[in-house]
């Protein structure tokens, strides 16, 4: 795990201001524990954030789909493998970062799952769906690592 979380490949560094507080998981890559993985997170950021609705939304899904794609794709299912999920937060500012121990992936390479031709595609909606929930998202050179900033004011 360790070598998906060093510094190197990491999608964000303290890329928002007011992060106050810190929460680290490791999770393994069995998408039966992601629940329980958001449940764990929703619950420390609703106490802090100014936003409890965004949180409980916003956030849960967000991070649900990120989790899943780690777990699914990153990982390939590898229950040998872990994925990282760090969490940076304050009162008006939310990073999470969730990284896998797979080779990556370019996310620019993924078709718009909003054109005809990808509709009726059975995946490929996860990333579009967390763009739509969360203000900003940044994947590191590998593709293996997601950082998703959410904002209130």
């Amino acid at each position: 795990m360790r070598a998906a979380l060093s510094a190197d490949v990491r999608a964000c560094e303290r890329a928002a201001e007011g992060l106050e507080a810190e929460l680290r998981l490791t999770v393994p890559s069995d998408v039966t524990v992601v629940e329980e993985a958001v449940e764990l997170v929703a619950r420390h950021l609703e106490a802090a954030f100014v936003d409890r609705r965004t949180i409980r939304f916003n956030l849960r899904v967000a991070l649900a789909e990120a989790l899943a794609n780690a777990i699914l794709y990153g990982n390939a299912g590898d229950e040998t493998k872990r994925v990282g999920v760090r969490v940076l937060f304050g009162r008006h500012t939310v990073q999470v970062e969730v990284s896998d121990e797979g080779g990556g992936f370019d996310y620019r390479l993924l078709p718009d799952p909003t054109l005809p031709f990808a509709r009726m595609q059975p995946r490929g909606r996860g990333l579009y769906l967390i763009r739509q929930l969360v203000d900003e998202v940044r994947f590191n050179d590998t593709g293996n690592s997601i950082c998703m900033i959410l904002r209130r004011d």
